[in-house]
């Protein structure tokens, strides 16, 4: 395993690999690694020859300066576990390497960046565009593997993908969960005992209507998994959406759509957390 922090280094290793006719695979993370992250860079040693790690803490996708501080940073950790689960380039760069010059690029995703994270995230996703366009110029992968728990976001890169006309193929992973159903997130570690065990009720009641929506409309599924959730002291939900799957856009009834999600985001104590479920999804 080779941790390099400089572009100029990381860019001289990929194109001896690409001489070598070698196929790269790329992980973007912030680090503070977890068995999410684990399936990820798994089945990107699994699909390429060479697979490539970031950790870099983007400050330009955070609208919250205290979050920014406040996220967890655990470099020599995250090293270890990368080295234990075979990775062959750890690239952790500063943010000056990162940005040079300040970033004022402006991305335009029409309706799925102004819904949800983007509503209660003003410019999130314009950072998220441009730190992971700029760290896909640099490393130039095959392929790129990306959570499911960060559903927008998902939808988000594979736009900014196609907007670039890039030749670097997206690969969706499902959301990994802990045996109690609790979403893996670097945020986790910032949670008590007691909040975590109150966190589960975001999972418990996200998840329990998966079989049962039929039950209801949507407008009524959205009310009782919201206030089943803010019944806990230290639970606050921020939206709960029912979403179509490809468009983002909220739905009013089941039959508008042919893939329906359910988004949410919770702040527990000064933690917020987000997850998604899909309650149904058929044809393309």
């Amino acid at each position: 395993m080779n941790l390099i922090k400089t572009v100029k280094e990381v860019q001289e290793a990929v194109n001896s690999m690409r001489k070598e006719g070698k196929s790269i695979g790329f992980v973007p993370t912030m680090g503070a690694l977890h068995e999410g992250h684990l399936s990820l860079v798994k089945q990107s040693i699994s699909d390429n020859d060479i697979s490539i790690v970031s950790i870099f803490v983007n400050p330009t996708q955070f609208n919250n300066k205290e979050d920014l501080d406040k996220y967890p940073r655990t470099l020599d950790e995250d090293c270890k576990f990368l080295e234990k689960a075979g990775v062959d380039i750890i690239f952790a760069p500063s943010v000056e390497e990162i940005y040079p010059e300040p970033d004022t690029r402006q991305f335009d995703f029409g309706k799925i960046d102004k819904v949800m994270e983007g509503t209660h995230r003003l410019g999130h996703f314009n950072g998220v565009a441009q730190v992971v366009s700029r760290l896909f110029d640099i490393v130039k992968p095959d392929k790129a593997y990306f959570g499911e728990k960060d559903f927008q976001q998902l939808a988000i890169i594979r736009e900014m993908v196609n907007q670039l006309k890039l030749n670097i193929e997206i690969v969706p992973m499902p959301i990994m969960r802990e045996a109690s159903g609790l979403a893996l997130s670097s945020r986790n570690a910032r949670l008590s005992l007691k909040q975590k065990q109150d966190a589960l009720k975001i999972s418990e009641n996200l998840l329990g209507y998966k079989e049962k929506w039929t039950q209801y409309p949507v407008e009524e599924l959205k009310q009782i998994v919201i206030d089943k959730i803010n019944s806990i002291d230290s639970l606050e939900v921020e939206y709960f959406e029912i979403v179509d799957g490809y468009s983002l856009q909220p739905i009013s009834n089941w039959d508008e759509t042919k893939y329906a999600v359910g988004c949410i985001a919770v702040f527990c104590g000064d933690v917020r957390l987000i997850d998604n479920v899909t309650y149904y999804q058929s044809g393309n």
